[in-house]
């Protein structure tokens, strides 16, 4: 008989393309990864990859592996979270998923509440700008910001937040600088990987052409209360910070609404539905703040 543990190797493998990525995404060692494909090649009596210079390539056995694989794991997903579904404990596992920023700047004592509340539930944030794939489990909730509610799959569940607004930011200190001198233009903070956004416009303030950029919120926020500029934020984010206010005559900006995601009967789970319903009604007392008011 096959073991389902020896497949799950091989599809990571092959949906990563090399042994190493394989590794990466199941946690374990090169050596375990390797050990496994093999096990599953002895079974079946064929080799499944074949070792190219520039990685593995499957061979024609390992094409045919490969979808009975994929369809071995879409079973095993559903089995799982079927039994989940069953499952009207408040112990155990929950694990959520949401962006840095919401965690840092706008959640964390809400789901600090919960924790305290439940104290059997054993909480894991994965504070992550990737998006979970919770067909796969790979996260119980997703709390997200979206723009468009059709680019989210159909078979995930949401219970719909408020909407979420940006603006122009600066730090108080700077902006009184520069309008006692207002010849020096400011300069424009960005994440390196987005840019400007079209939308904000320069107000009052006159920027240089040649951006101050970073690769994380974190270090955006650093730089703009530091004085290096202006830059876009949520407003929950820069109209909740003492050192920061809104650039003049700049407008808001909808960057989104707020989602609680989850998937299938996953979320029929006790545990689960607490947790959705606590966080949206604790998200729903934020909506002034997320609107920018």
């Amino acid at each position: 008989m096959v073991d389902w543990d020896d497949v799950r190797y091989f599809l990571a493998a092959a949906q990563g393309g090399s042994v190493r990525a394989a590794a990466k995404r199941l946690a374990v060692n090169h050596a375990t990864v390797l050990r496994r494909i093999s096990q599953l090649e002895q079974r079946l009596g064929t080799q499944m990859f074949e070792k190219l210079p520039t990685g593995y390539r499957l061979t024609p056995a390992g094409e045919e592996v490969l979808d009975l694989a994929i369809q071995m794991e879409a079973s095993s997903n559903q089995l799982e979270t079927r039994v989940l579904g069953r499952d009207q404990s408040v112990r155990g596992n929950l694990r959520v998923t949401l962006t840095p920023i919401l965690a840092s700047h706008l959640l964390m004592p809400d789901i600090t509440d919960f924790a305290s509340l439940y104290p059997d539930i054993e909480m894991e944030i994965v504070s992550s700008g990737e998006l979970a794939n919770l067909t796969n489990r790979d996260a119980d909730v997703a709390i997200r910001v979206v723009y468009d509610r059709k680019t989210l799959p159909l078979n995930l569940h949401g219970l719909k937040g408020p909407e979420v607004f940006g603006g122009v930011y600066v730090s108080r200190d700077t902006l009184a600088r520069w309008q006692s001198d207002a010849s020096q233009p400011l300069r424009w903070i960005v994440i390196a990987a987005h840019g400007v956004p079209e939308w904000a416009s320069e107000g009052a303030v006159q920027t240089a052409g040649t951006a101050f950029k970073v690769t994380d919120a974190a270090a955006e926020i650093a730089a703009v209360r530091q004085g290096l500029g202006i830059t876009t934020l949520p407003c929950f984010v820069g109209g909740a910070d003492p050192q920061l206010q809104r650039v003049p005559d700049t407008e808001l900006h909808l960057y989104g609404t707020l989602w609680i995601l989850t998937q299938g009967e996953t979320r029929k789970t006790k545990r689960v539905r607490l947790f959705t319903e606590f966080m949206s009604e604790r998200i729903a007392r934020h909506g002034p703040r997320l609107a920018g008011r």
